[in-house]
């Protein structure tokens, strides 16, 4: 079997470690459902109760699903908050846990963005979204004691506001269209 060049998800010739903002998507291993569980609205009426670990989405409407974390879901959220004290220079500004993946914005907002501050020699070209990504999963391994991540991420680079506002709809919309989508009926309750 012919192996795929994962170098090739990347856009080439640009400049990942410019200012910006980067639509991330890191999925599990095999997508196995290692990070949540999703609850549609039926489940409220079974006795799922709302509490920090479920997470509603959208406006507190009572008629959409909730993400509830498992233990590694967990542990992703809390490192994706860590993760803003440790790159100064980007921000990671929205994000939803899913069952097999995980979908964020990264804002890039200083060229010299390198772990734990500034340099005196420049970011390498691509270099600074691939790092991001690379400590989280990192990190997060070493926290479980198991490598739950597939070996790349996809990314798009956001381009104007509409592009924003869209993919924001998107990522607050994600556990709803989990819910109606056929092929995922096996991972959400």
């Amino acid at each position: 079997m012919e192996k795929h060049d994962r170098r090739l998800n990347r856009l080439q010739n640009y400049d990942y470690s410019q200012n910006g903002l980067y639509f991330i998507t890191i999925c599990t291993k095999d997508r196995i459902p290692y990070l949540s569980e999703i609850y549609d609205v039926g489940n409220a009426a079974l006795g799922v109760q709302k509490s920090s670990e479920l997470m509603s989405v959208g406006d507190g409407v009572l008629d959409v699903p909730y993400v509830k974390l498992t233990e590694y879901g967990k542990i992703l959220n809390d490192q994706i908050i860590e993760m803003n004290s440790i790159y100064k220079k980007s921000q990671i500004i929205k994000y939803v846990i899913m069952p097999d993946h995980l979908h964020m914005i990264i804002y890039l907002f200083d060229d010299d963005n390198v772990l734990g501050g500034t340099s005196r020699t420049p970011s390498p070209t691509n270099a600074v979204i691939p790092s991001i990504i690379s400590t989280l999963k990192r990190f997060v391994n070493k926290k479980i004691g198991l490598n739950i991540w597939q070996r790349s991420f996809h990314d798009h680079i956001i381009r104007n506001e509409k592009e924003f506002l869209e993919i924001c709809d998107y990522i607050d919309n994600n556990p709803i269209n989990w819910v109606n989508d056929i092929y995922n009926q096996n991972y959400w309750r």
